[in-house]
């Protein structure tokens, strides 16, 4: 268990906390006396800008020093839980011996004998847990060599649905929000804005400081799994989306005159991400597997993918100026530089990064990217791609050369060590020590920038009173009910009367493939409960007694997201097509030949699927709206989606009297807009297609270039449209 920390207020400064650090006192002014020499140091000093006190640090620090500087973890899990789990003393967790926010081993090892100073926090048990547990961080790095604190990463947390993109971190209480391309659909710079500033708010009561995010590709290819997580495709909405969203977050209000300006202890270091772009994955297939690796541009669009971060994450309005970090995605950007993956390819970090855009922020690599390849080509293994000969210490010398400061997820800092050594050999030690110093340098400032070296220590309860406080989680359902989207209403069916009766059908979703790419099992749900609907409507098991029926739905969803290695092992490719629609799909119109090569593992370069069929595991959501129009005669049929991917709507839409759409929201919010409660003001954020025909012919790198759906009302569903109901 930590001692307690203490804080020190002083009217000419910033307030100090600390457990035994020693304070210097120079003309009435405290200072915390880190290095524990007795003087104070320029990197001590709180009144210097936090680029020169870094530079200060850099210059004291060691190579291996610095080297646990360049990596932020691999998920933490408190208390640790498998798969991503701990040790306390060598044992695993125990409820009944060990304190849910206790350092476990691993923990401890990382902080003291390899120099990390940033960890990745994923699950948490509680607000409490959370600050607990990075208190303990802080008062261990505090003993530790120059003092250097903890800044705790995270990936996002306020979405109000379950995404299945990627992981979603849980258990902090914070506000719920729609998904990113939830917000696209509200469309109003604004509401991104006030999302960021309350999430940094909860982030920093949390102890979190470095946030994974905004996702700001531009999402042009609507099959890719990651486009909810977006901000949209539309290049201008998403510079505006990425400007409003960094200047939210990083900025702390009252710091106009600050030696940092508009840094302070309410911001929160931005992340964008993935550099140059990753919504143009070939044919919809993502790069977090080898099986997805390449991003093709058949548009010539590339240039279009990086405006979002040139114009608008590089140049934000507000006064931190910058992003304060990049992260490249795993792809491979075919035609544009060797044929690598982006942290590894010279052309797009140094050249299009460093020496054209001008960013010199700090530049970290999406997680696994420098471990051995997985001899499976269908596995969530590491992603060196087109760098699978290389030792993983020449990996790592490589993606530094390039100008990248950071690894995302190594545990231990040996490879980085090993890689300074390797490149005193080849480049010389001054050359070495020269370009470390520069990555120390572009880290230290940003953790400067947070105030954490004066004030770390978080009180639980200022922090319980911020993280899901009553006016943060009315913003956000204000947002999340602003984001929902009306596409029919025939015959005026929304709002619906309060206190009505409803069918809602049980929902059975077959076996998939996982993110992690294990097979999940088929499940049945009742996918609204009596306490859900309580206040709205009554539930009844009985269409012929019903006034109403809710069917409750997703878009389609891939049982193998483009791969199947029984097709393989079967004689084929392993490719499949990504459907759009619920009946399975039969890739007849696919490209013959695709446009970007094979890996190493396999035996042909040809990755395509023309005439292979595949199947979504949630057809059963089509079933339910056509046997539930069967049942319900002339009686109105609801249809509720939560929109993964744009879908086909041919197939439902003729059966559905009002149809409504959202993107990682509440059922309450949907309630209350097709109740009437509040108005509907969503816009879709992409066009709905017309068929998987026009999708096969689209251009990866090109936003809605496909041809959207006309319903049987006369409405094209094409970005932008909604339909507006009263209250």
């Amino acid at each position: 268990m930590m001692s307690e920390f203490r804080r020190l207020e002083q009217e000419q400064g910033p307030r100090l906390s600390f457990t035994d650090v020693p304070l210097i006192e120079e003309n009435g002014l405290v200072f915390k006396d880190l290095a524990r020499c007795g003087r104070l140091l320029p990197y001590e000093d709180w009144r210097l800008p936090a680029r020169e006190r870094a530079e200060d640090l850099a210059g004291r620090m060691s190579p291996e020093e610095i080297a646990g500087l360049m990596l932020i973890s691999g998920h933490q899990v408190v208390p640790a839980a498998p798969p991503f789990g701990g040790t306390y003393g060598g044992a695993e967790y125990d409820p009944e011996k060990h304190v849910p926010w206790a350092m476990t081993d691993q923990q401890k090892q990382m902080l003291v004998e390899e120099g990390i100073r940033f960890l990745l926090q994923m699950r948490v048990e509680s607000t409490e847990a959370s600050v607990r547990w990075h208190n303990g961080l802080q008062a261990c790095a505090e003993q530790l060599p120059h003092g250097i604190p903890v800044s705790i990463a995270t990936d996002p947390r306020h979405g109000a649905s379950s995404s299945r993109a990627e992981f979603k971190n849980t258990g902090d209480g914070v506000s719920k929000w729609p998904e990113g391309i939830g917000l696209a659909a509200v469309d109003d710079p604004e509401t991104v804005r006030e999302f960021a500033a309350i999430a940094a708010k909860e982030y920093r009561a949390l102890g979190i400081s470095v946030a994974l995010g905004p996702q700001i590709d531009l999402s042009t290819e609507p099959r890719w799994m990651r486009m909810e997580d977006t901000l949209g495709g539309n290049t201008e909405k998403t510079i505006a989306f990425t400007k409003a969203y960094c200047d939210g977050m990083q900025t702390t209000a009252g710091r106009e005159h600050a030696v940092d300006p508009g840094w302070g202890k309410d911001s929160v270091l931005t992340m964008v991400k993935h550099w140059p772009g990753g919504g143009s994955g070939e044919s919809g297939r993502d790069a977090h597997y080898a099986f997805g690796e390449f991003a093709v541009y058949p548009g010539n669009n590339f240039e279009e993918h990086l405006r979002p971060f040139t114009e608008g994450a590089f140049r934000l309005d507000g006064l931190t100026k910058q992003a304060a970090s990049v992260m490249p995605y795993y792809t491979v950007s075919v035609g544009h530089g060797e044929k690598v993956g982006n942290s590894y390819n010279e052309y797009l970090i140094r050249e299009r990064l460093r020496e054209r855009a001008g960013y010199d922020g700090v530049v970290c690599t999406d997680w696994g990217i420098v471990e051995d390849p997985d001899p499976e080509l269908d596995s969530f293994g590491a992603r060196p791609y087109g760098q699978q000969d290389l030792t993983v210490t020449e990996r790592h010398l490589k993606i530094i050369m390039n100008g990248v400061d950071q690894f995302g997820g190594p545990l231990s800092a040996k490879h980085i060590r090993d890689a300074y050594a390797l490149g005193c050999e080849r480049y010389g030690r001054d050359a070495m020590d020269a370009r470390f110093r520069i990555s120390a340098v572009r880290i230290l400032t940003n953790l400067f920038r947070l105030g954490l070296f004066e004030d770390p220590y978080l009180d639980v309860a200022e922090s319980l009173e911020t993280v899901g406080s009553a006016r943060f989680r009315e913003a956000g359902l204000r947002a999340q009910r602003r984001s929902i989207v009306i596409l029919k209403n025939r015959d005026g069916v929304f709002p619906l009367k309060p206190g009505i009766k409803a069918y809602v059908p049980d929902r059975t979703i077959t076996a998939r493939k996982s993110f992690m790419r294990w097979m999940e099992q088929g499940f049945t749900e009742k996918p609204i409960s009596p306490e859900e609907a309580e206040g709205y409507f009554t539930l009844t098991d009985s269409p012929e007694e019903a006034d109403v029926a809710i069917v409750w739905a997703e878009s389609p969803m891939s049982v193998n997201k483009g791969y199947d290695r029984a097709d393989r092992e079967q004689g084929g490719n392993g490719y499949l097509p990504i459907p759009l629609q619920y009946r399975p799909y039969t890739a007849d119109t696919a490209r013959e030949r695709s446009l970007a090569g094979g890996d190493f593992r396999e035996k042909s370069d040809n990755r395509s699927y023309r005439g292979k069929t595949e199947q979504v595991c949630n057809e059963g959501d089509l079933d339910n709206i056509l046997e539930t129009r069967k049942r319900m005669g002339n009686r109105p049929v609801i249809l509720l989606m939560e929109l993964h991917n744009p879908t086909v709507p041919a197939e439902f839409e003729a059966a559905a009297d009002g149809i409504a759409v959202q993107f990682g929201v509440t059922k309450g919010a949907m309630f209350d807009v097709i109740f009437g409660k509040c108005p509907a003001e969503g816009k879709l954020p992409y066009h709905m297609p017309a068929d998987m025909a026009t999708i096969e012919k689209h251009c990866e790198d090109v936003f809605d270039d496909y041809v959207p759906y006309r319903d049987s009302e006369g409405n094209l569903w094409a970005y932008g449209f909604g339909l507006k109901t009263d209250r």
